[in-house]
């Protein structure tokens, strides 16, 4: 008498779906994955570029609080106009320095 072998067909047949539907979800995880990766990058870029550089920070401004001792006169109101030119002093405050060096003159 025949017995047909139908277990180990239907083994092989579970065995082989199994491992089909494992491949499977490993790839979608991996496509998940690298999507994943992809939209990050895409958004830290997003970011660098929208955040503009913080400005500098703007110079100390040092008045002259003091007539220069010894008639150093013309070398304090020199430094005082390099101050105006370089920015770091308004016009206004110039003159105010320059009358202080002037009436302690």
């Amino acid at each position: 008498m025949f017995v047909p072998r139908r277990r180990p067909l239907m083994r092989a047949a579970m065995m082989g779906g199994a491992g089909y539907m494992a491949g499977k979800r490993a790839q979608r995880s991996n496509y998940r994955e690298a999507d994943q990766e992809q939209r990050i990058a895409e958004l830290e870029q997003q970011q660098a570029v929208q955040q503009p550089a913080p400005p500098p920070a703007p110079a100390p401004v040092t008045a002259p609080t003091a007539a220069p001792a010894g008639g150093d006169l013309v070398a304090k109101l020199g430094e005082l106009k390099g101050l105006l030119d370089a920015g770091a002093l308004t016009q206004a405050e110039f003159d105010a320095a320059k009358a202080k060096v002037l009436q302690g003159a």
